[in-house]
């Protein structure tokens, strides 16, 4: 009787770990503003779709120190800001060495 009652407790408490799925880190809300310092230790960002445990389609910008934030995706000063911060990504791209004709 112990070992069966043992045996239901451990496969209850594996089925409620299981059904609790994966933490997902998502956005709750927007940060709105930004001052042109904070802008400038942008480093990267991503973006949160929808689609698993998110809700809120998102813009997460990482900055310097790794602290997150969370911004509007169709926010004009964010849609610049990416384009700031890919052009910083893409000009870090090591170059491919040209060719010497020999």
């Amino acid at each position: 009787m112990r070992l069966s009652f043992l045996f239901l407790l451990t496969l209850a408490g594996l089925y409620l770990t299981l059904a609790q799925g994966t933490y997902e880190d998502c956005c709750l809300k927007f940060v709105h503003e930004m001052n042109k310092y904070t802008k400038r230790m942008v480093m990267s960002y991503r973006m949160q779709q929808t689609d698993g445990g998110c809700n809120i389609p998102a813009v997460v910008l990482t900055m310097k120190k790794g602290r997150r934030f969370c911004v509007h995706p169709n926010a004009k000063w964010v849609k610049e800001l990416m384009e700031n911060v890919q052009s910083k990504m893409d000009g870090k791209k090591p170059k491919t060495p040209k060719k010497q004709r020999g």
